[in-house]
C-alpha cells in the first residue's frame, strides 16, 4: 500500500525542471523540484553528466518529502547552456518521471544487448593487462566498439563493448561467450591472482557505464590502500583529496566535506558512491574555484541515521577518496584518431607495452569507422614518462595519428583545512545564495 501511494504521489506531483540562461551572469541554472525519493539525486546529476556539463556550484535540499536542487552549469567551452537539443534532452529526462535505479550487483560478466555485447572486468592491476585482454579479443574476432578502463590502488575495472566481426552484431553464440569467458579469466588471474575472477553472464544491463565502474571498483575493495612497491612514488601531495566525516549531533546528520582538484563529473563520482553506499543527502552544496572544488553534504543511512562508529566514519572517508581518485587525469594523455579495424586496439595497446608504459585509464570509443581513443600513460613505476619513449612510440603508430596533450595547469596548493558547517548557516537562506536566485512558488 505504501509502495502504491508513492507512486500516486508521484504522479500528481510530476518532477518540474527550469532551464534559465537570465539569473546568473556566468552559468545557466537549471532548477529541478521534485517529489523526494532514494536515488534521485544521482539520477539527476547522472542526466548533466551524460551530456557533459560543468557544475560550478549547486545547492542540495531533500528533507521531507520534497526535492529541491539547483545547479549552475557551464558546457566544456565555459559557455551557457544554448544548445536547444540539450536543453530539450535534460527536461524530458528530468521530467519524465521513469528514472530508474538498479541495484547493485556484485559479479562481473558478459551481457549481450542487440548492437553488442558487454564484457565487464576486474582484477589486480599489472603492467601489460589491458594490452592481454585485447589481444585475447582480437584472436577471437571481437571488435572493440567502445570501452573505458580505470585502475586505482592496484585495482583494475573495465566496461567493453563489442562485437563479432563475422556479423557486426553481438556476439549470440553461446559457445563463442564461453570461450571469450574462459580466456578472459584465466588473464585476468595472471600467474599469482589469489582472487580468482567470477564472469557470470547476465541480462543486458541498464546501469550507467560509469556508475558501472564504480561499482566493479567497490566491489573489488579498491579503496582499501595497498603497499606495493610500484605505488611508492613522489606525488604532490596537495593533489590528493581531502575528505572528513564529522557529527552534527544538534540536527542529527553526519557532515561530509571534501576538497580536491576540480575535473568534470566530479560531483557525479561522489553521489554515485554514497548512493550506492545507501547514504542520503538531505543538504548540501558545491562550490568551484579556478582548480579546486568544495563540497559539503549533510547525510544519514537510509535507515535514517547518521554514521555512529569510527570504523564506519573510516570507511565512508576512504570510499570518497577512492570515488574522487578513480577518474583522475594520473599520467600523460595521449589521443589517437584513425581508422577503426579488428585488431587496433591491441596493436596500439602491444605497442605501448613493448615500451614500458602502464595504462592508468583508457577511453576507447568509435565514431563514423574512426577510432577515437584517449589513454593516460605512465612509466611502469608509474612516474612521468620520458619524452624519448613517447616519441618512439609515435614514429610507430603515425605521429599523425598519436598526439600528445599537454596539460598546462600547475597542481593545486594543499587545502587548508575544512570548516564545518559552511552550509548549515545558510540552509534556509538557499534562495539567497550568490547565484541561486531563482524562486518558484509552491501556493
Amino acid at each position: 500500500m505504501d509502495d502504491e501511494y508513492s507512486k500516486f504521489v508521484r504522479r500528481m506531483n510530476p518532477p518540474r525542471v527550469v532551464i534559465d540562461n537570465d539569473t546568473c551572469e556566468d552559468a545557466t541554472v537549471i532548477q529541478v523540484d521534485s517529489v523526494n525519493k532514494h536515488g534521485i539525486l544521482l539520477d539527476v546529476v547522472q542526466v548533466l553528466a551524460e551530456v557533459d556539463l560543468i557544475i560550478t556550484k549547486a545547492y542540495i535540499s531533500s528533507d521531507g518529502v520534497w526535492f529541491m536542487d539547483v545547479f549552475n552549469v557551464i558546457d566544456q567551452n565555459g559557455k551557457k547552456i544554448r544548445d536547444q537539443d540539450i536543453i530539450n534532452y535534460i527536461q524530458m529526462r528530468l521530467e519524465s518521471n521513469a528514472s530508474f535505479v538498479p541495484s547493485m550487483r556484485d559479479s562481473v560478466g558478459v551481457m549481450p544487448s542487440e548492437e553488442h555485447t558487454s564484457i565487464e572486468l576486474s582484477g589486480t592491476d599489472r603492467p601489460g593487462l589491458l594490452s592481454e585482454v585485447c589481444a585475447v579479443l582480437a584472436d577471437l574476432r571481437c571488435n572493440v566498439v567502445n570501452a573505458e578502463i580505470w585502475t586505482h590502488n592496484a585495482r583494475a575495472a573495465a566496461v567493453v563493448h563489442v562485437t563479432d566481426d563475422s556479423t557486426g552484431c553481438a556476439i549470440k553464440d553461446p559457445n563463442h561467450l564461453a570461450t571469450i569467458k574462459e580466456l578472459l579469466c584465466n588473464v585476468l588471474r595472471g600467474n599469482s591472482e589469489l582472487k580468482a575472477a567470477k564472469m557470470t553472464l547476465a541480462t543486458p544491463g541498464v546501469t550507467n557505464r560509469d556508475r558501472r565502474l564504480h561499482q566493479l571498483m567497490f566491489a573489488d575493495r579498491d579503496y582499501e590502500k595497498v603497499e606495493r612497491a610500484e605505488l611508492q612514488r613522489i606525488e604532490d601531495k596537495g593533489s590528493r583529496p581531502q575528505v572528513t566525516a564529522l557529527d552534527c549531533s544538534q540536527k542529527d546528520y553526519t557532515v561530509v566535506t571534501m576538497r580536491s582538484k576540480d575535473r568534470p563529473k566530479l560531483l557525479f563520482d561522489i553521489i554515485c558512491t554514497l548512493t550506492d553506499m545507501q547514504y542520503v543527502v538531505f543538504h548540501g552544496m558545491v562550490n568551484t574555484g579556478r582548480m579546486e572544488a568544495y563540497q559539503e553534504f549533510y547525510i544519514r543511512h537510509v535507515d535514517g541515521l547518521p554514521i555512529s562508529s569510527e570504523a564506519e566514519r573510516e570507511r565512508v572517508v576512504q570510499c570518497l577518496e577512492a570515488a574522487i581518485e578513480r577518474r583522475a587525469s594520473e599520467g600523460l594523455e595521449l589521443q589517437l584518431c584513425t581508422d577503426d579495424r579488428v585488431g587496433l586496439l591491441s596493436d596500439i595497446t602491444r605497442i605501448f607495452r613493448e615500451n614500458s608504459l602502464c595504462i592508468k585509464r583508457a577511453e576507447i570509443s568509435t565514431k563514423g569507422g574512426k577510432a577515437v581513443d584517449t589513454f593516460y600513460v605512465t612509466d611502469v613505476t608509474g612516474n612521468t614518462v620520458d619524452p624519448k619513449i613517447i616519441d618512439s612510440v609515435r614514429r610507430q603508430i603515425g605521429q599523425n595519428i598519436l598526439q600528445v596533450k599537454l596539460n598546462p595547469s600547475p597542481p593545486p596548493k594543499a587545502p587548508q583545512g575544512t570548516t564545518m558547517g559552511y552550509l548549515f548557516g545558510n540552509l534556509f537562506k538557499a534562495r539567497s545564495f550568490q547565484n541561486f536566485k531563482l524562486i518558484r512558488s509552491y501556493s
